[in-house]
């Protein structure tokens, strides 16, 4: 039996939950949650499991093999530190792995920690992406355009509404956009070298106040990534687009022709009264029109549809990352990773906000 330690028990957490229950020999045994409503929850989904008053109480117990950290943003980094202080385990790390410029050198000191960290990089692992990096190379012969569109629904409600202000979360570009960078980088398998953005807060959240705080995050933009190896990249965000048809799409061009993924926003928001959520699909389009396009549709199992709400990739994520925890392969989503995907973030926030293209 492999046994889990859950760092952030709400919404995110309760994911990790559901879906570590669907791996054999699997189990979450203690949890760290001090928001009482959310940590009921969670002692619902996993009624065996001891809820620890501190995240001290957590590493003092002897009955771990990986910790799971999903609690919100800004804690990442000092949860941590504090873990490598205390003790070696694997961790899998939610995302983004930090939020402010000067903890990048507090990621850097974690390289030496004993153990493995993956940070959780769910966008890699849904099905349609996953086929879409297999075939990219062949469909478009050497990619010069990549193109990633999101057109979701607004910030859901957390603990203590901190995912509405940019100190807690890092920004939209950071919080919600690190998994696109993350997948640039992963598809074109090269590093950037100049960003540019323009983005703000146009509809989402305006009229609300929190301690007489009105919320500071964006719900729209673009970015503009160059690449050292002459590929462009584009990002476009909407936070107020929830009756979209698919919820990502990704589009990739090169000299032979353009691939396509397509993904459906989670199953609990779709509206089932017009009929069927759309199925996932990667499409290939030759240029010769006579060739003619494939469509390559690429169904989840309904079981992982309902444990979260990623479209599967949290499952997938986890069926790797407990190769990891037993020895038997190294993190897919390293550390470095991970700091790259916030450094690319925190540079369009700042593109966005000086009206600069800032150099990497």
């Amino acid at each position: 039996m492999t046994r889990y330690g859950l760092i952030g028990a709400g919404m995110m957490g309760q994911e990790h939950i559901r879906n570590i229950a669907l791996l054999a020999e699997c189990a979450v045994t203690a949890f760290f949650e001090p928001d009482d409503p959310m940590a009921a929850k969670s002692a619902a989904l996993v009624p065996d499991a001891v809820r620890c008053d501190s995240l001290d109480a957590l590493l003092a117990r002897d009955d771990l093999d990986a910790l799971v950290i999903a609690s919100p943003n800004h804690c990442h980094v000092g949860q941590l530190k504090q873990i490598a202080a205390t003790r070696a385990l694997p961790i899998l790390c939610e995302k983004p792995l930090y939020t402010a410029p000067a903890d990048a050198a507090e990621i850097a000191a974690l390289e030496g920690y004993a153990a493995p960290i993956w940070v959780a990089m769910e966008y890699r692992f849904m099905p349609p992406i996953a086929k879409f990096r297999e075939m990219v190379a062949e469909a478009t012969g050497g990619i010069k355009m990549l193109t990633i569109r999101e057109h979701r629904f607004p910030f859901l409600e957390k603990v203590g509404d901190w995912n509405r202000f940019n100190r807690n979360s890092g920004g939209t570009l950071v919080e919600k956009c690190c998994h696109f960078f993350d997948l640039m980088r992963l598809i074109l398998e090269d590093e950037p070298v100049r960003v540019m953005a323009s983005a703000g807060q146009s509809v989402n959240h305006l009229n609300e106040s929190y301690g007489g705080e009105t919320p500071d995050i964006w719900d729209n933009g673009y970015v503009i990534v160059d690449f050292a190896g002459g590929a462009r990249a584009m990002l476009e965000l909407c936070m107020f687009a929830e009756g979209s048809e698919y919820q990502e799409e990704i589009s990739a061009v090169g000299p032979r022709g353009k691939i396509e993924a397509r993904v459906p926003g989670p199953t609990r928001f779709w509206n089932h009264d017009i009929g069927p959520a759309p199925m996932p699909k990667v499409i290939v389009s030759p240029r010769m029109p006579t060739t003619g396009r494939v469509v390559h549709e690429t169904p989840v199992d309904k079981d992982l549809l309902t444990a979260g709400d990623h479209h599967g990739s949290t499952y997938y994520q986890h069926v790797q990352f407990l190769k990891v925890v037993r020895g038997q392969a190294r993190p897919q989503v390293t550390l470095g990773d991970g700091a790259a995907a916030v450094r690319m973030g925190m540079a369009a926030q700042e593109s966005a906000r000086t009206g600069q293209a800032v150099t990497l």
